[in-house]
């Protein structure tokens, strides 16, 4: 068999979507191998008019732990794969993340699945367990609640795939692999060999340097965080001022909420404030080690008495009167956030303080 270059770029990205295997999951933990998702080909993504989309990447796949990975194909003879593809793939990150609304993903994957005339949630079930041995249950909606998560956080895969990775890009990928942390920049080099009517590709992934890997590794999956967890981890990745910041925003808490939740992420560990009303639950946000306050007002607005506009829109007037918290008032449909970091102005703080008051004697 000799070596072959591909008819064309689109052909490449044909045999993606249909065999997504040759993105060499394997390559990527021999151990637990990446299993990939089709969501949709040419995923538009806006910018910030937010009118049209502005962009569309090339794949938009999801791996079995529900991670937004964005794939772009080039052919090694286009020159855009030495430098311009780069910050195309940046863009598409950055702007999907504040950009896509709540769903997106799962609605772009619901009309793909229409199209195929395929049940999504019978698709998904296979794609999870594909064993078919396990009961799915609530999974599905966990799984599309992990998806959310992962975007909103940043953890996300940028993967540039070609039938030969030039050595500019390789060391742009390994450079990003390193630094960046919950995202992931990988680049995939998938060579073609013909002969005697056989078809074969040969995937190599680049970019997963031992200390990009070090990096990822350090942080155990699906472990319960505590306080102590949490300020470690916020101080080592936000300084001093941010978790002084912390500290404060949980006292505010503890004395208006009825227990405090931590989360489990991999990445990211969370202190959720929690009040208990009538058997419901009220988070009204949740900081993350990442120095990011997240507004729930998705969540909220289900829960009464904020199921009335009245009470909703006198939160959001308070919440968005504030200075440098720049929450804007078509976020309130989603879970805007903010950093921490705002809130070292005494007036930031004294009236996001006064806005967090409000909403909990409404309880």
């Amino acid at each position: 068999m000799s070596e072959q270059a591909y008819d064309s770029e689109d052909l490449l990205q044909r045999l993606i979507a249909e065999h997504p295997s040759i993105l060499a999951g394997d390559q990527f933990d021999c151990v637990r191998p990446k299993r990939w998702l089709l969501i949709k080909r040419e995923a538009g993504i806006p910018d910030a008019s937010a009118i049209a989309d502005r962009w569309s990447v090339d794949h938009l796949f999801l791996d079995q732990d529900g991670v937004p990975t964005f794939v772009e194909v080039k052919r090694s003879s286009d020159s855009r794969i030495r430098r311009e593809v780069v910050g195309q793939m940046l863009d598409y990150a950055a702007n999907s993340m504040v950009y896509w609304p709540d769903g997106a993903i799962r609605s772009f994957f619901a009309a793909s699945c229409a199209i195929t005339q395929q049940d999504p949630v019978e698709r998904l079930g296979d794609f999870l367990n594909p064993a078919g041995n396990l009961e799915i249950g609530g999974s599905v909606e966990e799984f599309w609640q992990n998806v959310e998560t992962n975007l909103r956080a940043g953890r996300v895969r940028l993967v540039f795939v070609a039938d030969e990775i030039p050595p500019e890009l390789r060391r742009v990928v390994e450079f990003l692999n390193t630094q960046m942390n919950p995202a992931e920049v990988i680049a995939i080099e998938i060579r073609q060999f013909v002969g005697s009517g056989v078809q074969t590709l040969v995937p190599i992934v680049i970019g997963q340097t031992a200390q990009a890997e070090a990096k990822r590794s350090a942080r155990t999956p699906g472990v319960r965080w505590n306080r102590e967890r949490f300020f470690i981890e916020l101080q080592d990745r936000k300084g001093d001022r941010v978790a002084a910041i912390a500290k404060e925003l949980i006292t505010l808490a503890e004395q208006n909420s009825t227990r405090l939740g931590w989360g489990t992420g991999a990445q990211y560990g969370s202190c959720i404030p929690i009040v208990e009303k009538n058997g419901l639950e009220y988070n009204p946000y949740i900081l993350w080690t990442n120095g990011r306050v997240e507004v729930q007002c998705k969540l909220i607005r289900l829960r009464p008495p904020f199921t009335d506009d009245t009470f909703m829109n006198e939160w959001a007037e308070r919440l968005n009167e504030i200075p440098d918290l720049n929450i804007r008032s078509e976020d309130w449909s989603r879970r805007p956030a903010f950093d921490m970091e705002a809130l070292a102005n005494p007036t930031v703080y004294a009236a996001f303080e006064n806005a967090m008051k409000w909403f909990w004697s409404k309880l």
